[in-house]
């Protein structure tokens, strides 16, 4: 071999480990970079009339298993989905009070109404006092007062749900329209055989972020371009090609939706333009039935669904209260201090419906200001109360065995579409076990998704480690041989130099 070729293969491979030193290098530093796959640099010999003449960096590759990478992201949706709605509800079970207790202290919904069946049974022992009839209204105060809370809670969930919808559109729409931009460099350095593995492994973090936000799928062509689709199959754009900047990253675009505030009257869809939630549209068309999974598909599920639900189960149970004990002459509930029991309606507003009831929920200023209202004109002066005791309280509505009427259990909320999930043919305490327990597994599947989809997340994230992931301990490793070989390669390099001076020195002799 001559002092030429032998040149050449050592600068070529001084060349080669360069580079690769720097791929490694970028390896170590993305190490904690969500959605960073690994990079790896490729070498090619070059031969030369069947004679090895060095080596030559080629595109750098990278890391990945692509069916194992898109069911990670697929996973990244649940997870994410389950994280925001197990966070919310947290919010809502920890004001149910605790079914381990004491009973009477437990603060649950069924045990406050307990509490006050308790208190006019033993008014009905000492009618004339004044201790025991304010007993009855501090209690039904707290119950008042517990289902108000709950409503609230209800409504402050939401609100945050939609504003957390509004940030989650802007997010999707920064990770869409930042997967354009480097989809268009990715195309132009592609056409020219140039390296495109730091762009692309941007565009993966980018997808990443996105698969947070909400459930995806994706396709690359043969170009370098990506496709970007919902799990149903809507596709989202991510190049304006309206623009005449062409692709650029905005936070305004393809998705589009506005804030809002909040409230039990609010609603999506919406019964008119006074009561609707503003929808997310694409291109003008409205598209938020599609967009599902993820941050932003659990927080319109949690608006629109989850927390109405438990809203329509309260309403339901609080205007029964109130309408029950009514039926048997003792208006103690009423909407506002000076209201009225609430209307028949399951579709209305409170006073003409239920619905809205539970935020309004309040003890009759009748009882009050004057406790001793809860007796009636009667002999014994207790009638009242008994009756409320034995027909507002149970499953019947008079002495002749006629069964209550129902509480509300289907086509209630303001678009009529929500249901409590269980029978309203209960006696009131029943009626207020059945919401909490409902509303509590509904809090329990979601903590319970919760570490399922962790856990399958984990795994195939173990699963990546191998190939994808980035391993500081091993990069490490690879810099180190890759120096120890750098150093060789320069040794031959200047071991040449000093033969060809020696050569030169020889000649000129």
């Amino acid at each position: 071999m001559g002092l030429n070729s032998a040149l050449s293969i050592a600068t070529s491979g001084l060349n080669v480990v360069q580079n690769a030193m720097a791929v490694a290098s970028n390896n170590v530093s993305n190490a904690g970079t969500s959605g960073y796959i690994k990079e790896n640099a490729n070498v090619q010999s070059l031969v030369a009339g069947n004679t090895g003449s060095g080596v030559r960096t080629v595109a750098t590759t990278l890391a990945t298993n692509e069916q194992v990478q898109k069911a990670l992201y697929a996973q990244n949706a649940d997870v994410a989905a389950y994280t925001a709605t197990s966070n919310s509800l947290a919010n809502i079970t920890a004001l149910q009070g605790s079914t381990s207790a004491t009973s009477g202290s437990s603060g649950t919904l069924s045990d406050e109404l307990g509490n006050l069946q308790s208190a006019l049974t033993s008014l009905t022992s000492t009618p004339d006092s004044a201790t025991a009839q304010s007993t009855v209204v501090s209690a039904a105060s707290t119950f008042a007062q517990s289902v108000n809370t709950l409503a609230s809670a209800y409504q402050t969930q939401r609100q945050t749900a939609q504003d957390t919808v509004v940030s989650s559109v802007s997010d999707i729409n920064t990770d869409l329209t930042t997967i354009g931009a480097l989809s268009t460099k990715i195309m132009n350095l592609k056409s020219t055989g140039q390296d495109t593995a730091a762009l692309e492994n941007q565009r993966y973090t980018a997808l990443s972020s996105l698969s947070s936000e909400l459930s995806v799928s994706w396709s690359e062509s043969a170009n370098g371009d990506m496709t970007i689709s919902t799990a149903d199959g809507v596709t989202l754009p991510t190049r304006d090609t309206s623009s005449t900047q062409g692709a650029t990253v905005s936070s305004t675009w393809p998705l589009s939706t506005s804030e809002a505030q909040i409230s039990v009257s609010t609603t999506y869809p919406g019964t008119s333009s006074s009561n609707s939630i503003p929808a997310i549209t694409l291109n003008g068309r409205d598209v938020t039935t599609d967009l599902t999974g993820g941050t932003l598909g659990a927080n319109i599920t949690l608006r629109d669904t989850t927390l109405p639900t438990m809203q329509a189960q309260l309403d339901s149970l609080s205007s029964t209260v109130a309408t029950r004990l009514s039926d048997q002459g003792m208006p103690l509930f009423t909407s506002g201090a000076d209201g009225d029991v609430p209307g028949t309606s399951q579709t209305d507003l409170t006073p003409t419906g239920s619905v809205g009831f539970s935020q309004e929920m309040t003890v009759s200023s009748a009882y009050s200001d004057d406790p001793s209202q809860l007796l009636d004109s009667s002999t014994s002066g207790t009638q009242t109360i008994q009756n409320v005791l034995s027909y507002g309280f149970g499953t019947t509505s008079d002495s002749s065995g006629t069964a209550q009427t129902a509480a509300p259990s289907t086509n209630l909320g303001l678009t009529g579409n929500l249901s409590t999930g269980y029978t309203g043919n209960q006696g009131i305490i029943s009626l207020a076990t059945s919401l909490t327990a409902k509303q509590a597994a509904t809090a329990s599947d979601a903590s319970s998704g919760l570490a399922l989809s962790q856990t399958t997340q984990t795994s195939l994230t173990s699963n990546l480690s191998g190939t994808s992931t980035v391993s500081v301990d091993t990069e490490m490793a690879n810099i180190v041989t890759l120096q120890n070989a750098y150093a060789a390669n320069a040794k031959v390099v200047s071991t040449v130099q000093t033969m060809f001076s020696a050569l030169l020195s020889a000649i000129g002799t």
